[in-house]
């Protein structure tokens, strides 16, 4: 493992962290029955409609199919000759003054040009079936008829690589005629976590001791980001159980991530045991919380990310690096969550020299405002107001202050 004496950017130590990422191998799903396995996928290759949407002349309106010149003089009656429902595959001959019912999505027969809403008209009932109908108005040509390919064209662009498949999107490319769909599933991840003190949530607790929670937190994250934890390993804190781990976990997952033990000390085991990794690299980063980050590229085939165990520490480390690293292994195109821009609706002291990252809640009204969820000058431990955190606030490092009214630039997490 190589170690950077000079802090470094936030940005620089993304750009690293992105270069060395391997995209997960695609695969081809069948899209009939594939909802599961194709759900938050995505998208290895560009699609196109293998047909044109809709994919017959269809009528927009429960109503009748006529032929536009027979109801020019309208009202006029016409005879209706029979009815074609939605999915059939009847296309009746209309001679003069003739018209058949339809229904919705229907395919307009060959002779009819135009649909007359069946507010539009009146029709003569004997028993269940319309023998006749009066027509009260007149229809151009074209009236109430959605016309083959006029949403997509038969090989015009669908969808395009990197896009995720949301359930709109899938239900498209159906709609469109994929049978299969060649993506890029979620990465397989691991979650090692190491720490003397650390016991199971409702076990007694013994002075210096503390619950076990990054677990839950960094399942959480991954969940949050549309991906299930594959694993999620307690390790002791002794430097060969740890590189064991590694090694074991490092050659089943593509990625693997842990929370503590990354710092300068003698009892950080997890940095200790990546001494060996030529391509981890340990770096300070100029962000607060989250500054000491051991993250690249085992041996054994995986990425790791190393945090800091401090939870605010580990939550901002996952969303900056964690987070679009995993996202381009799936292949998105866009790996960065979008920010936005709040007003602060109190003041706090920022982190001269560095990118302060302070959670912080969200008021709703004309303009939208945060507030930070914690302590500015204790971010890194404050889990009790952590909890409460809708998002992040960015403050550059070459500010010292945010006042109130100040506009800064947020991750927004939740509504």
């Amino acid at each position: 493992m190589s170690t950077a004496n000079e802090p470094l950017e936030l940005e620089v130590h993304r750009t690293r962290l992105l270069s060395q990422v391997v995209p997960v191998t695609p695969q081809r799903i069948a899209v009939a029955g594939g909802f599961t396995a194709l759900h938050g996928a995505v998208l290895a290759r560009d699609v196109a409609s293998a047909h044109p949407l809709p994919l017959w002349d269809n009528s927009a309106m429960d109503g009748y199919a006529v032929r536009s010149a027979d109801v020019a003089a309208a009202p006029v009656t016409l005879d209706v000759i029979g009815e074609v429902p939605a999915g059939s595959g009847w296309d009746p001959v209309l001679g003069p003054g003739q018209c058949v019912k339809i229904m919705t999505g229907a395919p307009i027969p060959s002779d009819a040009d135009a649909v007359v809403r069946i507010e539009d008209t009146s029709a003569a009932v004997e028993g269940w079936d319309v023998k006749t109908v009066q027509v009260n108005v007149q229809v151009s040509a074209g009236r109430n008829i959605r016309r083959s390919g006029e949403d997509k064209k038969a090989g015009e662009p669908m969808a395009y690589a990197g896009e995720e498949l949301t359930a709109a999107r899938l239900s498209a490319l159906a709609a469109a005629g994929s049978s299969t769909l060649e993506v890029r599933a979620m990465p397989k991840v691991a979650v090692l976590i190491t720490g003397a003190e650390l016991r199971t949530p409702g076990l007694p607790l013994s002075r210096g001791q503390v619950p076990e929670t990054n677990s839950l937190l960094m399942a959480g994250l991954l969940a949050e980001s549309g991906i299930q934890a594959a694993t999620v390993v307690h390790c002791v804190d002794d430097i060969e159980a740890v590189r064991e781990q590694l090694a074991i976990l490092g050659a089943t997952h593509d990625a693997v991530l842990s929370t503590g033990g990354v710092g300068p000390g003698a009892y950080d085991v997890m940095r200790q045991a990546l001494e060996s990794e030529p391509e981890v690299q340990a770096v300070r980063v100029k962000i607060r919380p989250g500054q000491p980050q051991c993250a690249g590229r085992l041996a054994a085939g995986a990425m790791v990310f190393a945090l800091p165990g401090n939870p605010v520490s580990a939550a901002v480390s996952f969303e900056l690096f964690v987070r679009p690293c995993l996202r381009s292994m799936q292949g998105h195109r866009e790996v960065l969550r979008p920010t936005l821009r709040a007003v602060a609706a109190v003041g706090w002291r920022a982190a001269a020299g560095r990118v302060q990252v302070i959670p912080v809640v969200f008021e709703h009204g004309a303009q939208l405002r945060c507030a930070p969820a914690v302590q500015a000058q204790s971010i890194s431990h404050s889990v009790g107001g952590f909890g409460a955190a809708q998002g992040y606030a960015l403050v550059p490092a070459g500010i010292t202050q945010v006042n109130p009214g100040d506009e800064v630039e947020v991750l927004r997490m939740v509504p």
